[in-house]
């Protein structure tokens, strides 16, 4: 009796993990139609906002009218939403500040 307990419980464990199996292969093929949604998602954000920053840079203008140079300069989007075009050097040196500051708030 007590081998065919044993026996009784082991099997069930066994269906139980087996369940458990299909589910997660279930979980997983969904999780992965997800991703891929999501990476399409992205990259049609990725597109849009690479068209409105070629359209961007091709409306502007410096002081003498010539168009600026969109390998010289970035846009750049402050915290209070502001906009501003500035030179791609300075761009940098503000982005590794902002890591640093970052850095020591974690």
């Amino acid at each position: 009796v007590a081998a065919q307990k044993c026996r009784k419980r082991k099997l069930n464990a066994i269906l139980n993990l087996e369940e458990d199996v299909c589910n997660l292969q279930t979980q997983k093929e969904s999780l992965k139609k997800e991703h891929s949604q999501c990476s399409k998602s992205i990259n049609q954000i990725k597109q849009k906002l690479n068209n409105l920053y070629h359209d961007i840079f091709s409306r502007l203008r410096d002081d003498q009218g010539r168009p600026v140079n969109p390998c010289q300069y970035v846009i750049h989007c402050s915290s209070n939403g502001s906009v501003f075009i500035i030179p791609k050097h300075l761009a940098k040196s503000e982005q590794k500040q902002d890591n640093r500051k970052e850095q020591k708030q974690k």
